[in-house]
């Protein structure tokens, strides 16, 4: 195979983005490293296609963003915080819907790159771990960062928060309130955060002393209708959970349309929390209790990283914050059975 930018950078020991900034003329570059990159080229016999257009200098002055993502509310949010950015430096952005299952998906995101010529690329939980997409971008040398990657941190500059913490944090308030028999609504399988929010999850359980009880916890797809279908199952246990924590608010949103429908009072009879923060949390009833991840500035951090002159590989962890509202509150207290009273009368003694 023609050796790519990806190969020249491994050979001189540096960036990919040095390599870019090489060829690119630019004023970043040492003596030392601009010899070794060339020195590297020509061992390779690296001759640039696709990349021509950094040998003369220019700039499409676009950006994609590849996503896959079943929340609306989410990607709204990724989108319009890489657009703020974009606006700053006068970039104009390319939102690209992808199939990170497709087994075109290499060939899809080459043909954005051919197309349209991008300067960088941002992916979005879950292309942001797909192998085959890396692999593309890597082949043609173009700049990418990941939003919360979940596989091979080491690869490319990355902005994520703490879902571990963040579904631990949002399990113990919970049980703080009271609750011990709490549900727990999974992401898509395909998603790295999803399997993050559970262990966090399971360790507020097993810091607090509770069982994890595998019958409380049930799959979803980040969306609407698996957080229905989740709240049925677990709505029909014989012992039903006092709290539904679901991964994120369109699930979470499921969980409550259930429970109106059967007669619960929220939070009354079941206490519902979510992840996210997106716009639906405020605009629910009651109002839902939910993790604020900070996914607009997560996108802009994204965004910033992309447009920034590092060579090294950056990673930027983001805050969250427990968001309280009125979805949630201590389980109420079980009804007290009148006793009956005794054979003779109302079975009080004469003293």
């Amino acid at each position: 195979m023609r050796p790519t930018i990806k190969d020249v950078s491994d050979m001189a020991g540096v960036s990919m983005k040095t390599v870019s900034r090489v060829l690119n003329k630019e004023k970043y570059v040492s003596e030392r490293t601009r010899l070794a990159v060339e020195r590297a080229m020509a061992e390779l016999n690296f001759q640039p296609s696709v990349a021509a257009r950094i040998l003369k200098g220019s700039r499409s002055y676009q950006i994609a963003l590849i996503y896959d993502n079943h929340s609306p509310h989410y990607i709204h949010q990724i989108q319009t915080g890489v657009w703020a950015r974009c606006i700053e430096e006068g970039v104009r952005l390319l939102a690209q819907p992808s199939d990170v299952a497709s087994p075109n998906l290499a060939r899809e995101i080459g043909g954005l790159v051919d197309q349209t010529q991008v300067d960088g690329v941002i992916l979005s939980s879950p292309v942001t771990d797909a192998a085959a997409a890396l692999a593309e971008l890597d082949r043609r040398g173009v700049p990418y960062v990941r939003i919360s990657p979940g596989t091979e941190h080491d690869r490319s500059s990355s902005v994520s928060m703490d879902d571990v913490q963040a579904a631990d944090d949002m399990t113990s308030h919970l049980i703080a309130l009271g609750h011990r028999r709490i549900g727990f609504i999974i992401g898509h399988s395909n998603h790295a955060a999803s399997d993050l929010r559970l262990f966090g999850y399971r360790r507020a359980l097993d810091r607090a002393g509770l069982a994890f009880e595998p019958k409380y916890v049930r799959p979803g797809q980040f969306d609407f209708a698996s957080g229905e279908a989740a709240a049925d199952v677990l709505l029909d246990l014989p012992q039903r959970p006092t709290a539904i924590f679901a991964s994120n608010d369109d699930m979470a949103a499921g969980v409550l349309t259930v429970a109106h429908r059967r007669g619960l009072s929220v939070p009354g009879d079941l206490s519902v929390a979510g992840f996210d923060d997106t716009a639906l949390a405020s605009q629910l009833w009651p109002p839902l209790t939910t993790v604020r991840q900070p996914t607009r500035e997560l996108a802009y951090a994204a965004a910033s990283l992309l447009f920034g002159v590092e060579d090294e590989v950056v990673h930027r962890r983001l805050p969250h914050e427990l968001v309280i509202r009125g979805s949630t509150a201590a389980p109420a207290k079980p009804r007290s059975v009148p006793r009956s009273p005794g054979p003779e009368g109302d079975g009080c003694g004469e003293g």
